[in-house]
């Protein structure tokens, strides 16, 4: 007998498919309609599941959004997300083993695990990572078609990790020696982030984060058409540096409307012995001793190329409009961790201070609070349960993050304090008033009210009124030490 899809059509109904049933029940016989009738709900199943979209920014600050702390950046399209989704306004980066952040970052995000837990699995090999299920292939499991397109990462094949894996990046566009160590202390630079002979995000004849707007637009053109649920990773190298954008984005931002952050510093008393002195690579994108002239020519940059991506997100939001299922969509928005740039004396991310640790965090989807914000901690790789979560998958036992429907219905935050670490050399511990942070190699406590000193200028260690909670917040530290598996001995800091 010639065989018949008596499956549901996108978009029909269970009695519309109960109609077309009995009519098959006399053609097919009562077999091949029972085999029809679990398709039909399969296909029903999948088709009510949740699309997630996840875009992923790179070295973005928390403090790099206009419609919420920062009214020198523009950003528009990422103020639409707040407006239109709830906000987590405190969203931390765990730490990394390695000097890339981005690498621990990444590897969390994707395998589910805390920092020192994934630092344990980063040099296995493709088979035994595999064996841990990454992000991607637990979605294709819930029956999800996978996508993603630019910066990776991770040791892991991303292109066996997704079903379309497209532009696959490394860690950070071909850079060259003429975008380091300035401008020169006379104000010349030699360097320009519109010239497209410089390389980088100019590789390949367009800029990089316009080619994943571009796949990303293309995808959901195609995703409109089928009936299946998708889960896209939409990763953009931006705004890591070398921070290249249009000339039209860098002229948005003229360098003496560039304000010097009030935490300025020339350098940063403990530079060399917490490992950023003038050996580490993002440390050498500016002179030494730093000058405010220098920071605001790297934030007139910094903004420019977080403005240009804004726009093309702007594509990719408009792009989930257009295939008919945005009713139906999660949108995540987050970065890997912040960036210093000029801050504490610092450029980069290997540092605990908030601006390197603390990243924008946004959630829309259908129930979600419009224009919510929430204060309490959270980890930006709980992101990664959440979506298990929306598809209903049971969250894995390696997976030591949390799922953030709980605070989206209103619960409190399971972290009680945030954990934050470099190297050997740094650790911290931040609760709702205050950041201990701890520097082995220099043998040296810092102590910031974060409450009433956000920009973490005014050390308390020394305050005799301070060892009471120096004391408490070491001991926990310790605490979250063990509890994370982490093995740097602070025995000998304790106060």
């Amino acid at each position: 007998m010639t065989s018949r899809n008596t499956s549901c059509a996108p978009g029909r109904s269970r009695g519309h498919c109960s109609l077309r049933f009995a009519f098959a029940v006399l053609i097919l016989g009562a077999a091949q309609v029972t085999t029809a009738v679990r398709r039909c709900d399969a296909e029903q199943l999948e088709s009510a599941k949740p699309n997630i979209v996840f875009v992923f920014a790179d070295d973005q600050c928390f403090e790099t959004l206009g419609e919420l702390n920062n009214p020198e950046v523009k950003t528009p399209n990422l103020d639409k997300l707040v407006r239109r989704g709830t906000t987590f306004t405190h969203a931390y980066n765990m730490g990394s083993w390695s000097g890339a952040v981005c690498v621990a970052s990444r590897t969390m995000l994707n395998s589910g695990r805390s920092v020192w837990n994934a630092n344990a699995i980063y040099n296995q090999s493709e088979a035994e990572r595999q064996a841990g299920r990454w992000w991607s292939e637990h979605m294709k499991s819930a029956g999800y078609r996978t996508y993603m397109t630019g910066k990776w990462h991770c040791k892991a094949n991303a292109s066996k990790a997704f079903d379309v894996a497209l532009d696959i990046r490394a860690g950070m566009p071909k850079d060259t020696k003429t975008g380091y160590s300035r401008p020169a202390a006379d104000g010349t630079d030699p360097w320009s982030p519109s010239d497209p002979k410089f390389g980088g995000y100019w590789e390949g004849g367009t800029h990089w984060s316009e080619v994943v707007a571009n796949h990303s637009s293309d995808f959901l053109k195609e995703a409109s058409l089928r009936n299946e649920p998708f889960f896209m990773y939409l990763a953009f190298n931006a705004p890591h540096d070398p921070r290249q954008s249009p000339q039209e984005y860098v002229d948005m931002y003229p360098v003496d409307s560039i304000k010097t952050p009030v935490n300025f510093l020339p350098k940063y008393p403990h530079a060399d012995l917490i490992g950023c002195g003038p050996g580490l690579r993002d440390e050498k994108l500016a002179p030494f001793p730093r000058t405010p002239t220098e920071v605001k020519v790297h934030r007139q940059e910094y903004y420019a190329i977080i403005t240009h991506m804004d726009v093309m997100i702007g594509r990719i939001l408009d792009a989930i409009e257009a295939t008919g299922k945005a009713d139906n969509t999660w949108i995540f928005f987050t970065a890997d961790h912040g960036l210093a740039v000029g801050q504490h004396g610092l450029m980069g991310k290997q540092n605990l201070y908030d601006h390197s640790v603390r990243v924008p965090m946004m959630v829309v989807g259908p129930g979600v609070e419009a224009g919510r914000k929430i204060d309490e901690p959270v980890y930006l790789q709980d992101i990664m349960p959440t979506t298990l979560d929306l598809a209903g998958v049971q969250k894995p036992e390696h997976v030591d993050f949390n799922s953030l429907m709980p605070m989206l219905e209103g619960q409190p935050s399971p972290y009680e304090n945030i954990y934050g670490s470099y190297l050997d050399k740094q650790r911290s511990i931040r609760t709702k008033t205050h950041k201990l942070i701890a520097y082995p190699n220099a043998n040296v406590l810092r102590l910031y009210n974060v409450e009433e000193d956000p920009k973490e200028m005014n050390d308390l260690a020394d305050d005799p009124k301070s060892k009471p909670l120096i004391q408490e917040m070491f001991a926990q530290l310790q605490d979250l030490q063990r509890e994370l598996n982490d093995d740097v001995d602070l025995t000998s800091m304790k106060p």
